[in-house]
C-alpha cells in the first residue's frame, strides 16, 4: 500500500511482518510484563492519594459540566427559541455561562495539581534510578554503554513524564465522559445512540491495525535512542583516540548507521499512529452526518424536538472526541510504557549488598592474605582470569605486580577491593575473610591512585577533599604538599578554588597523577593500590610522582602494577602473574637468585 512513498524516499520498515510473527512475544507474556510496569507506576502515583481524589473529584466535575453545556443550549433552544419567546431565557444563559466558567477552572486546577504529582513522582522515578545506579556493582558497568544508561534517566523517564502530566488525566476524563454522555444519549433518543454506536467497532479495528505496529516500533525507537546517546557519550569521551588515529570517517560511518535506524524507526513509528487522528476524523465526520440526517427525518416526523437534535448533535461529537483522545493517547501510553520498562529493568538489577553485616568497626591494620583464589568475569565459561593464585603481603609491606597484560595483575586490585568477589578460595584482611566485612568499611580503608586519574568537573579543593569529605582546608594543603602538588596549584587561576573543566584538560597528565596521590593522602588508607603512572610522564614529573607515592606509601601495605624496574627495587616482594597464574613469589633478591622467569625479564630488560 505504502510502496509508492516509501521508496523515493529511502524509507523501508525496520520491523517486518515475517519479524512480527517470528519474533513477537506471546500476547500473555508481553500483557503480564505490561501489566507490571503500569502497576509499578500507579504505586508511585498512589503516594499522593488525597491529592490525586482531588484531581479526580475535578475531573469528574469537568465531566458533568461539559455533559450540563449541551443541555442547557439544547433546553434555550427549545423552550425560547423555537417558541421565539425570551422571558426567563436571561437566568438559564446565566447558568450557562457559569457552567462553562466552572468547567474552564476545573480543568486548570485537574491539570495544576496533576502535573504536581507527575512531576513529583518522575522525581522520585529518576531520584530512585539514579540512587539504584551508585549502588550496583562495577560489573554491571562493565556490560552497559554509558550512553545507553543515560538515555535511560532521561529520555525513557521524560516519556513517562508527558504521559503524567498530560495522558493520565485525559484517560479518566474520556472514560467519563463517555459513560455520562451514553446514559444522556439513551435518555434523548436509543434509535440515534444504536446509530452513533456503529462507529465503535470501525474505531477498534483501525486501532487494532495500527497498534499492532506502532508498539514495537516505540519500543525499538527507545532502544535505537539509547544505542546513539551511547555512541555519541562513547565518541565524546574518547575523542583524542579517534583524532589520534584519524577515525572520524568510521565513527561517522557509525553514526550514520545508528541515526538512520532511529530515523527510519521514528518514521514508521510516527506514520502509523498518524493514522490514528485521520481515521477517528473521518468516523467522526461520519457519524455526525448519520445523527445529523437520522434526526432530521425524525424532527420532520415529529418523533424529536430540534433542540433534542442539537443536543445529541453535540454529545455525538462529545462521544466519538473522548474515543479519538483515547486512541491518540494511547500512542503516548505505548512510548511511556516502553521507557518505563527500560528504566525498572535497571532497577531491577541485583545490588551490591552485604548480606550479614560483620566486623564494621574493626580496625585493620594492612596484613593482606590470598588462599587458593580463583576468578572469572560472567560470561567467561571456562576461561579463567585468575587461577589458584595464594600470597601473603605483612602490614606496611609493598608488593609489585608484574607481568604480561592480561596476565591478572589488575584483577587482584579489584578482587582485593571487592569490586568483584572470587569464584574459588578466599582473600583475608587481618585474618578476616573480606566477604565478611562490608564493602563501605573495606574501601574506606583502601585509596586508589591509577594510571588514568579521573578528576571531577569541580574545584581542585573539592577533587582533593573526596579522598575523605570532612578533611578541612589545612589538611587539604598539607597533603598537596606532600604530594608535590602544592606549588602548582598555587599557581593556577584561582589557586586551589580554581575549577577543573572536562576531567582536567586544563592541567597535565602528571599534574593529575600529582593531585590524585593528594587525594589518597587526604584519604589516610591502610591499604594502597596502585597502578604506576610514570611510563608517560617526563623525568622531571616523574621523580615528583615518585617522591610523593614513597610519601604515601610510607607506612601502607601497598599493591602496585610495576612497569619499570625502579618501582619493583622499591618493593619488598614480587609477585610475578603470568596467565592468570602467580607463578614466582618472593623478594626481589630471591627471584634473582632463582633464575627463573623475573630473572629473565630483568635480563631482556622488560622492566
Amino acid at each position: 500500500m505504502f510502496d509508492a512513498i516509501r521508496r523515493p524516499f529511502g524509507y523501508e520498515p525496520v520491523i517486518k511482518k515475517e519479524d512480527l510473527a517470528k519474533d513477537a512475544p506471546k500476547k500473555q507474556e508481553r500483557a503480564e510484563n505490561w501489566k507490571s510496569t503500569l502497576l509499578r507506576i500507579w504505586k508511585l502515583v498512589d503516594e499522593h492519594r488525597m491529592l490525586l481524589v482531588t484531581v479526580l473529584v475535578m475531573v469528574f466535575i469537568s465531566s458533568a459540566l461539559a455533559l450540563l453545556g449541551p443541555y442547557l443550549i439544547g433546553y434555550i433552544i427549545d423552550h425560547y427559541i423555537v417558541p421565539q419567546t425570551f422571558e426567563g431565557m436571561g437566568p438559564i444563559v446565566l447558568w450557562l455561562i457559569l457552567v462553562y466558567i466552572g468547567y474552564s477552572l476545573s480543568m486548570y486546577l485537574q491539570n495544576y495539581w496533576m502535573i504536581g504529582i507527575a512531576q513529583q513522582v518522575i522525581y522520585r522515578m529518576r531520584t530512585g534510578l539514579f540512587k539504584h545506579l551508585q549502588r550496583l556493582p562495577v560489573s554491571f558497568f562493565d556490560k552497559r554503554q554509558h550512553g545507553e544508561l543515560m538515555s535511560r534517566m532521561t529520555n525513557d523517564i521524560e516519556n513517562v513524564s508527558t504521559t503524567l502530566n498530560s495522558s493520565f488525566i485525559q484517560v479518566f476524563s474520556s472514560v467519563l465522559t463517555l459513560t455520562g454522555t451514553m446514559i444522556v444519549m439513551l435518555i434523548l433518543s436509543p434509535l440515534l445512540t444504536l446509530l452513533t454506536l456503529i462507529i465503535i467497532p470501525l474505531m477498534f479495528i483501525a486501532m487494532q491495525w495500527i497498534t499492532k505496529r506502532t508498539g514495537r516500533l516505540y519500543k525499538e525507537q527507545q532502544q535505537a535512542i539509547g544505542e546513539l546517546n551511547g555512541l555519541i557519550e562513547e565518541s565524546i569521551s574518547g575523542q583524542k583516540i579517534i583524532k589520534a588515529f584519524s577515525q572520524e570517517p568510521r565513527v561517522m560511518e557509525e553514526f550514520l548507521v545508528k541515526s538512520e535506524r532511529l530515523q527510519r524507526t521514528g518514521f514508521w513509528a510516527w506514520t502509523y499512529s498518524g493514522f490514528i487522528p485521520k481515521v477517528m476524523n473521518f468516523l467522526n465526520n461520519g457519524s455526525f452526518a448519520i445523527v445529523a440526517g437520522a434526526g432530521g427525518l425524525l424532527a420532520l416526523n415529529g418523533d424529536i424536538s430540534i433542540g433534542v437534535i442539537v443536543i445529541f448533535t453535540e454529545y455525538a461529537r462529545q462521544f466519538t472526541r473522548p474515543l479519538n483522545d483515547l486512541a491518540n493517547q494511547f500512542n503516548t501510553v505505548l512510548s511511556a510504557i516502553a521507557g518505563a520498562e527500560r528504566v525498572f529493568s535497571i532497577m531491577g538489577e541485583t545490588e551490591e549488598k552485604d548480606d550479614e553485616v560483620q566486623n564494621a568497626d574493626k580496625e585493620l591494620q594492612g596484613f593482606v592474605e590470598f588462599d587458593d583464589v580463583s576468578f572469572k568475569y560472567e560470561g567467561a565459561e571456562e576461561d579463567w582470569t585468575i587461577r589458584n593464585v595464594s600470597f601473603n603481603v605483612g602490614i606496611g609491606q609493598t608488593a609489585a605486580l608484574v607481568g604480561a597484560t592480561g596476565a591478572g595483575k589488575t584483577t587482584i586490585m579489584q578482587l582485593l577491593a571487592r569490586f568483584y568477589d572470587a569464584n574459588e578460595g578466599e582473600i583475608r584482611l587481618d585474618g578476616t575473610p573480606i566477604a565478611d566485612m562490608p564493602r563501605e568499611t573495606l574501601r574506606k580503608q583502601i585509596a586508589f591512585v591509577l594510571q588514568d586519574p579521573f578528576l571531577f568537573e569541580a574545584t581542585v579543593r573539592e577533587n582533593i577533599r573526596y579522598g575523605r569529605l570532612d578533611a578541612t582546608d589545612e589538611e587539604i594543603i598539607e597533603a598537596a604538599q606532600k604530594a608535590n602538588a602544592h606549588d602548582f596549584i598555587a599557581k593556577l587561576p584561582d589557586g586551589y578554588d580554581t575549577v577543573l573543566k572536562g576531567d582536567g584538560s586544563m592541567i597535565s597528565q602528571g599534574q593529575k597523577q600529582l593531585l590524585s596521590i593528594a587525594r589518597a593522602l587526604v584519604a589516610d588508607p591502610v591499604i594502597l593500590l596502585l597502578d604506576e603512572a610514570t611510563s608517560s610522564i617526563d623525568t622531571v614529573t616523574e621523580l615528583k610522582i615518585q617522591e610523593a607515592l614513597e610519601r604515601l606509601m610510607a607506612g601502607r601495605t601497598s599493591f602496585v602494577i610495576a612497569h619499570r624496574l625502579n618501582t619493583v627495587r622499591q618493593a619488598d616482594l614480587v609477585l610475578v602473574m603470568e596467565m592468570g597464574e602467580l607463578v614466582e613469589y618472593g623478594t626481589q633478591q630471591k627471584l634473582i637468585d632463582s633464575g627463573g622467569i623475573y630473572a629473565n625479564m630483568l635480563a631482556d630488560a622488560k622492566l
